[in-house]
């Protein structure tokens, strides 16, 4: 496989993967932390109308999507990636940042969640992924070649 078709392919799997765990963690945490009565976690409509109801618990699992989806995205992209493995992890942050940074504009939310979400959850989760890859690929390239 060629050098541009798999590093597309590492963004294309690191996103899908990445949005899997996050949307994972949204539907799961909602069974953990029920959200206010009446209100759906998978409709913005529906969140936007009840926000006045959340606490600050509630906004734990939105927390740990945005971040743990940054985090599994950005580890799959660089570990998958044929070259460019840094801008690829990284471009998955910026992916997720974007996503992040709409969802700002379509769910409101406290002002202290949007500066941690933004701040927090996807370039340093991005980081974070890049540096666990790095442990894990020479593992990974040891145990192909011996």
């Amino acid at each position: 496989m060629n050098t541009i078709m798999k590093n597309f392919l590492a963004v294309f799997i690191g996103l899908l993967l990445g949005g899997v765990v996050n949307m994972g963690l949204i539907i799961g945490g909602s069974s953990i932390i029920p959200p206010p009565a009446g209100v759906d976690v998978t409709s913005s409509e529906s969140i936007a109308a009840a926000m006045e109801l959340f606490t600050a618990r509630h906004f734990i699992f939105p927390f740990l999507a945005h971040a743990l989806g940054t985090l599994v995205g950005a580890v799959i992209a660089y570990l998958v990636a044929a070259s460019q493995n840094l801008k690829l992890a990284y471009l998955i942050g910026a992916l997720f940042l974007l996503g992040g940074i709409s969802n700002v504009f379509l769910i409101p939310a406290p002002l202290w969640f949007i500066v941690l979400d933004l701040v927090a959850a996807y370039i340093p989760m991005a980081w974070l992924g890049i540096f666990i890859a790095v442990k894990l690929k020479p593992a990974r390239v040891a145990e192909e070649t011996g």
